[in-house]
């Protein structure tokens, strides 16, 4: 069995992690109303779904 001869340090360890790292998730905005919305989802604020209304949202 593969047995490592010297310990991985802290540096070497933690260069290998760099590429682990949480994205800014993408944000368009909402055609009808301008709000910030994920891409292809639905509107939460006004319901609408590329340019026509499809939610009902009760205010």
């Amino acid at each position: 069995m593969a047995v490592p001869k010297r310990r991985t340090s802290k540096s070497r360890r933690d260069k290998r992690r760099t590429h682990y790292k949480a994205e800014m998730p993408a944000v368009s905005v909402c055609s009808n109303c301008g709000e910030p919305v994920r891409p292809h989802t639905v509107c939460s604020k006004c319901g609408y779904y590329n340019g026509k209304k499809v939610l009902e949202i009760k205010e």
